[in-house]
């Protein structure tokens, strides 16, 4: 296609301190690398105006909602536990009804982390809130002096990152800084991908035809992910253009 996609990005959201504004900022690797996979970013700022969410989610060809702090499980009917760092709740509001209209729309979505994360729990799934206590096996998935801290995955076959990392995909290993996990994945979803030491899922997918939603627990878009890695912007690119193509047709 002639036209790049249009690539939304929800933004963080720091609320205002004593004479310090309140913020929205975004690291600029997601925007750098939606670019290099061909797409035109446009970041998301937050805002609690659901007309305003919808009119967006109508004009973007895609989304990537980032990762962050942790989600809430209160919202998801569930008690605080003492290990989750909550995001702000004016962004963890925002976020929800992001994904809420993406997925109404049937807007490609690709969930980072957290993102990821939301994508499951939005469609119907549920999460681990704290791996070490929940699996008590589990390989360690973060570590607060090694950001760099990184574990081999396993990639189930059929499977869009099937796509990204070749049908040998023994050897892969990926960034890791996360304490939170999915537990049930939503109806309508797969496993994509699993950490080979504990079979923590790393990575969930759509089953459904008319939408494409990928969520990775780990971060293609951060300085210790490899260029393998940033092949998921290109196949998730490559999704956003054909999804975009489907509509014109139709609409030809």
């Amino acid at each position: 296609m002639n036209s790049k996609p249009i690539i939304g990005l929800n933004v963080e959201y720091k609320p205002s301190y004593g004479s310090v504004p309140s913020v929205c900022y975004l690291f600029s690797e997601y925007v750098d690398s939606v670019v290099a996979a061909g797409g035109i970013p446009v970041l998301i700022p937050t805002t609690d105006d659901i007309d305003l969410i919808t009119a967006t989610v109508d004009r973007i060809d895609g989304c990537v909602m980032v990762g962050g702090g942790d989600l809430d499980p209160r919202n998801d009917g569930f008690m605080l536990h003492r290990f989750v760092r909550t995001m702000d709740p004016r962004r963890e509001r925002f976020d929800r009804r992001l994904m809420d209209e993406i997925a109404f729309q049937r807007k490609p979505v690709l969930g980072i982390g957290s993102g990821m994360q939301l994508l499951n729990v939005s469609q119907g799934g549920s999460l681990f809130l704290h791996i070490p206590e929940d699996i008590p096996n589990a390989m360690p998935h973060r570590d607060n002096t090694d950001p760099d801290l990184r574990h081999p995955i396993y990639v189930e076959k059929k499977t869009l990152l099937e796509q990204v990392y070749g049908k040998n995909n023994n050897d892969i290993r990926v960034n890791s800084r996360h304490h939170m996990a999915v537990d049930d994945v939503a109806p309508d979803f797969i496993v994509s991908a699993r950490c080979s030491g504990d079979h923590v899922i790393e990575a969930i997918e759509s089953t459904r035809d008319d939408w494409f939603a990928l969520g990775v627990q780990f971060h293609p878009e951060a300085a210790s992910a490899t260029n393998l890695d940033q092949r998921i912007f290109s196949e998730f690119i490559k999704g956003v253009a054909a999804f975009k193509e489907s509509k014109m047709n139709a609409w030809a």
